[in-house]
C-alpha cells in the first residue's frame, strides 16, 4: 500500500513539473520578450514549442512504453526534461530558448505518456483508483494554476532563467526515487516496432496547424499552410488505418464514451490553457500588475482546485457518477469565464477578477478528475495504455490549439479596434474580453457533448462510497 502511494508520488512529481512548465513562463512572458526581443506573434512560441512537441510525440512515447517498458521510458523522459530545463535556463537567444522548450516537450511526452497507464496498474481497485485519479487531477489542474503563482514569485525574486533551473534539483531527486520505487516491466521488446512515420506526420501536422492559426493576426490566413496541415493530419489517420503496428489503433474510436470524453478534454484544456495565458497578460497590461502580483492573483483557483480534487471529487463521483459531476463543473467553469469577460478597463481585482477565478477553480476541480476517469473507464484493460496516450494527447493538443486560437482572437480584435481609433488600453481589454467569451464557448460546447454523448454512465463508474 505505502509503496504504491510512494510510486504515485514520483509519478505525480513528474506530472507536476510538466504541467508547471506549460504555464510557469506565462507571467514572465513580458520580461522574456523585453530581454530576448521577441515579437508579439513570436512570443507565443515560447509556450507553443513546448506544447506541440508534447502533444505530437505522446502517442509514439506511449508505444515506446509498451515496447521498452513503462519505467524505462518514464525515467528517460524525466532525464531529457531535466537536461532541457538546463538549456532553457542558460538561454541567451530566442532560438536557444525555443529549442530548449521543444526538448522539454519531448521529455515531457516520454514521461507523461505512460503515467496514466501506470496509475491504473498500481490501483486496479475502483475506490483507490478514484482517489489516485483525484490526486492526479489535482496535480494536473492545480499545477497549471500554481505554475502561474510560482512563475510570478520566481521571476520577480530571481529572474526568468530560474523558472527552468529550479527543475534541476527536482528532476534529480525524482530520477533517484523513481529508480528505486517504480516497478520494473520489460515490455514487448523493441523488435515489435513503433510507427515513427506516424509520429512525424502528427507532430508536423499539428505544428503547422498551430503556426497557421498563430499567424492569422499578423499576416492573415495562409490557405497553403492550412491545407498542408490538414493533409498531414489526414495522412496520419490513413497511416494508422493501414499500419501493422499503429501509434493510435483506430478501433478505440468505436467507443462513444472515449470519443466523447476526449472531445470534452480537448475543449476544456483549450479553454483553460488559453485563458491562463491571456489572463496573465490582461492582469499585467490592463490592470498594471507586476509579475509577482500576477502570480499571486491566480491563488484562489489552485486553492479551490486542490480542495475539491483531493478531498471531494472522488466522493462526489462515487455518489453521483462522472456525468453529473462533469456537468456541474463545466457549467461553473463557463460561468466564471463569462463573468471575467465583463471586467471593465479600470476594474478592481477583488470584485471583477477574484470571484471569477474562484468560480473557475470550482469548475476545474470538478471537471478534470471526472473527465479523465470518464475517458479511461471507457477503455478495455488491454487498451489502458492506448487510452492513456490518447487522453494525454487530447490535453496537450487542446492546450496548444486553444492558446493559438484565443491569442489570435484577442490580438485580431485589439488590432482592429486600434485601427479604428480606439484607445490602446480599451482595445487590449476588449480583445481579451472577446477571447474569454470564446473560451466560454468552448466550455459550453463541451457541456453539450457531455449531456448528449455521455448520457448513460457505465455501471463500472459507480464506485461504492
Amino acid at each position: 500500500m505505502n509503496s504504491r502511494w510512494s510510486a504515485l508520488t514520483v509519478l505525480c512529481a513528474m506530472q507536476l513539473m510538466t504541467v508547471l512548465d506549460g504555464t510557469i513562463v506565462t507571467v514572465a512572458l513580458p520580461t522574456i520578450q523585453n530581454d530576448l526581443g521577441f515579437s508579439q506573434a513570436g512570443l507565443s512560441w515560447v509556450v507553443n514549442s513546448y506544447l506541440i512537441a508534447f502533444a505530437g510525440l505522446l502517442l509514439l512515447a506511449g508505444r515506446l512504453g509498451d515496447l521498452a517498458g513503462s519505467k524505462k521510458v518514464f525515467l528517460f523522459g524525466l532525464a531529457v526534461f531535466t537536461l532541457a530545463s538546463l538549456l532553457c535556463g542558460v538561454a541567451t537567444s530566442q532560438e536557444t530558448l525555443i529549442a530548449g522548450r521543444f526538448l522539454q516537450g519531448v521529455g515531457a511526452a516520454l514521461a507523461s505518456a505512460v503515467v496514466l497507464g501506470m496509475i491504473v496498474g498500481l490501483f486496479p481497485e475502483p475506490g483507490e483508483q478514484a482517489r489516485a485519479m483525484g490526486v492526479y487531477g489535482f496535480v494536473s489542474a492545480g499545477g497549471a494554476s500554481a505554475g502561474l503563482i510560482a512563475g510570478g514569485v520566481i521571476t520577480e525574486a530571481l529572474g526568468w532563467h530560474w523558472l527552468f533551473l529550479v527543475n534541476l534539483p527536482i528532476g534529480a531527486v525524482a530520477l533517484l526515487a523513481g529508480g528505486r520505487m517504480l516497478s520494473r516491466d520489460n515490455g514487448l521488446g523493441l523488435h515489435a516496432g513503433a510507427d515513427v512515420l506516424g509520429a512525424i506526420l502528427v507532430t508536423t501536422g499539428l505544428s503547422l496547424g498551430v503556426f497557421t492559426i498563430a499567424q492569422i493576426s499578423e499576416s492573415g490566413l495562409n490557405p497553403w499552410y492550412g491545407g498542408a496541415a490538414i493533409t498531414l493530419l489526414a495522412a496520419f489517420v490513413v497511416r494508422q488505418a493501414k499500419a501493422s503496428r499503429p501509434l493510435l489503433a483506430l478501433r478505440i474510436f468505436h467507443s462513444k464514451e472515449i470519443v466523447g470524453a476526449n472531445l470534452v478534454v480537448v475543449l476544456v484544456f483549450a479553454a483553460g490553457f488559453g485563458f491562463q495565458f491571456l489572463n496573465a497578460l490582461y492582469l499585467q497590461r490592463v490592470l498594471g500588475f507586476d509579475s509577482m502580483q500576477t502570480g499571486l492573483a491566480f491563488l484562489p483557483a489552485p486553492l479551490v482546485i486542490g480542495a475539491l480534487s483531493l478531498f471531494f471529487s472522488a466522493r462526489l463521483t462515487a455518489r453521483y457518477g462522472t456525468r453529473r459531476v462533469l456537468l456541474v463543473g463545466l457549467l461553473a467553469l463557463g460561468a466564471g469565464l463569462v463573468l471575467l469577460s465583463r471586467a471593465p478597463v479600470g476594474g478592481d481585482y477583488w470584485t471583477d477578477v477574484g470571484p471569477s477565478l474562484l468560480i473557475q477553480g470550482f469548475g476545474m476541480g470538478l471537471t478534470i478528475p471526472a473527465v479523465i476517469m470518464r475517458a479511461m473507464s471507457g477503455a478495455e484493460p488491454t487498451d489502458a495504455g492506448l487510452a492513456s496516450g490518447l487522453n494525454n494527447t487530447a490535453q496537450q493538443a487542446g492546450a496548444a490549439v486553444g492558446l493559438a486560437v484565443l491569442a489570435t482572437v484577442a490580438t485580431t480584435r485589439s488590432g482592429s479596434l486600434v485601427a479604428q481609433g480606439e484607445e490602446a488600453l480599451t482595445a487590449l481589454r476588449d480583445g481579451y474580453s472577446l477571447a474569454f467569451q470564446a473560451a466560454a464557448g468552448f466550455v459550453f460546447v463541451a457541456l453539450i457533448i457531455t449531456y448528449v454523448v455521455l448520457r448513460d454512465a457505465p455501471a463500472k463508474q459507480r464506485i461504492p462510497v
